[in-house]
């Protein structure tokens, strides 16, 4: 799971009135996908972006990288950056760029009470490369319960990730002074953004408010008899006049460098990153969103809500990438299914202290009935783009 991958998923609970499914004709995202819209031509705003990738200066963009970098640098007699890390082939290469530039380091990770055994290790290798490393853990109590507060509220399982993601890495940097933090990618030039396109560059406390990534929620809605404002602490961002006085850049490095999974992936296996031999947990890679068990199920009520699975994602980066036809990438579709997470949400209802069922009838609250029909008994997407899916 990389540390700003999930970010870029809004998640909220369905709406009535949705606009009606349909699918790019490039790609095989909906419309429905938060962010994303389709022009009058059917192609979605994120295969738009991508075709205009070889217009930007790249030259200029890594030019004013380096002015950033080494301003950064002349501020600091200690870190010069923070790098929010997973252990992911991202992150991963996000390091080993960082350290050409000369940075000194300090790496950042959420700790995940899913993490797997494989993101452990990949973990372990990135701080081998050379940083100094915080592995941020949050009371079990405390996560568990915003957990299951906000999944049952929002249909979401990722709020208190997202919250963690962003402010741990943001008030270290204001309690540390260190003046750079350099996020991956650029989620707006990834996967869709407005047509102003003004904060694919840097995530701040504007960014947050801007996405849908945090419910439209602040920590501060979430204080009641069960969670204090101490016991929520690392999930507030830190105070936005402290932030902006210090001039910290939050930065990401996808808007500076071009960005490419295939690229990062073969730097990262180069560096003793490893990916899941035994197949992708979610979606279409080996080596992505395999350190947390419970990433699976947070991509799972995208296709309940909007239609779509993390497969769909990772197999229009392809057809963006031109390694896929959009008929091959269907026939990937076909053949993977929706990847219905079983085992993780066992882990899941387990950290959680709930039963299946009760995980289930929250499924069902969050299913979007303007997309989803049942026949005979069988829930099923209305007009889906694959006539002979499977069903299950």
């Amino acid at each position: 799971m990389n540390q700003t991958q999930s970010l870029s998923e809004s998640r909220r609970e369905p709406s009535k009135n949705e606009v009606e499914l349909q699918y790019c004709r490039t790609c095989i995202l909906p419309n429905t996908r938060p962010g994303l819209s389709l022009d009058d031509d059917g192609v979605c705003n994120a295969c738009r972006d991508h075709s205009r990738k070889v217009q930007i200066d790249w030259d200029a963009r890594r030019k004013d990288l380096e002015t950033i970098i080494e301003q950064s640098r002349s501020k600091t007699g200690g870190y010069d950056c923070i790098i929010p890390v997973s252990g992911g082939k991202d992150s991963t290469w996000q390091v080993i760029k960082c350290k050409e530039y000369g940075l000194n380091i300090l790496a950042v990770t959420w700790r995940t009470p899913g993490r797997t055994r494989i993101g452990q290790q990949n973990l372990d290798n990135l701080i081998g490369l050379g940083v100094d490393h915080i592995d941020y853990s949050i009371d079990p109590r405390v996560e568990r319960v915003f957990t299951l507060k906000s999944f049952e509220k929002t249909g979401s399982t990722a709020v208190a990730m997202h919250m963690a993601l962003c402010s741990i890495p943001l008030r270290l940097a204001v309690a540390m002074n260190i003046p750079l933090v350099v996020w991956g990618e650029s989620p707006q030039m990834e996967y869709g953004a407005d047509e102003d396109g003004g904060d694919r560059n840097q995530l701040n406390h504007d960014w947050c408010r801007r996405h849908g990534i945090l419910q439209n929620t602040t920590p501060e809605d979430w204080i009641d008899d069960e969670l204090t404002r101490s016991d929520l602490t690392p999930y507030f961002l830190p105070d936005e006049a402290d932030f902006k006085s210090k001039n910290i850049k939050s930065i990401f490095l996808g808007y500076y460098l071009p960005w490419d999974p295939e690229q990062s992936l073969k730097v990262s296996l180069a560096n003793g990153f490893r990916v899941r031999e035994e197949g992708p947990k979610v979606g279409y890679y080996n080596y992505a969103d395999i350190d947390c068990d419970f990433i699976s199920v947070h991509h799972y009520f995208k296709w309940l809500k909007f239609g779509f699975t993390r497969l769909f994602d990772n197999l229009s980066i392809e057809i963006r990438n031109g390694r896929l036809t959009r008929e091959e990438a269907m026939d990937i579709a076909r053949e993977y299914g929706s990847q219905y997470p079983d085992e993780d949400i066992e882990r899941l209802c387990e950290f959680l202290q709930i039963s299946r069922e009760r995980f289930s009838q929250t499924e069902e609250r969050y299913r979007n009935h303007d997309i989803w029909e049942q026949d005979n008994g069988v829930w099923k997407i209305k007009n889906f783009f694959i006539p002979d899916w499977r069903w299950t």
